[in-house]
């Protein structure tokens, strides 16, 4: 059986967001695509990565003081550039999707952007939910455990 490669289940020229992009913009990008994570680029080159989950965590409680009105203001200061994880991991078009969720298990991340080797252009994204599509849509596949190294 042929290795399964990243480059034909990734999401191709994925959305992209940059770092000056206000929070509320970026929530806004994701809930309208029906993304989680968004790739950050800067002059056509990765320099992070932005997750739903980033910007709930920069959001405050729900238990504090501040008006709505304060919150939306607080919230419409902070730059994506402020939550980002920098220098994410990424993966190559030309590796197999068993290595792409080997990576994602051991660093416990739910999708990783793809650079071509070369260029260090950004190319796409393969998330878990690639990973689940291969199971769902191929009738066979292999069964061989993923070991993920701790």
């Amino acid at each position: 059986m042929n290795p399964r490669l990243v480059r034909d289940w990734m999401t191709p020229h994925p959305i992209t967001i940059d770092s000056k992009t206000v929070l509320p913009d970026a929530h806004r990008l994701m809930r309208d695509s029906h993304i989680r994570r968004l790739p950050v680029v800067e002059r056509g080159k990765l320099v992070g990565i932005v997750t739903l989950g980033d910007i709930r965590e920069a959001e405050p409680s729900q238990a504090t003081t501040l008006s709505i009105y304060e919150l939306h203001y607080l919230l419409s200061k902070l730059t994506v550039e402020q939550i980002m994880s920098r220098n994410p991991i990424t993966i190559a078009p030309e590796q197999t999707v068993r290595e792409a969720a080997r990576l994602m298990l051991e660093h416990k991340i739910g999708g990783l952007p793809v650079l071509e080797p070369q260029t260090g252009k950004l190319v796409g994204i393969i998330t878990e939910s690639d990973i689940f599509r291969i199971f769902a849509q191929e009738p066979e596949v292999e069964q061989e455990p993923i070991t993920v190294m701790a």
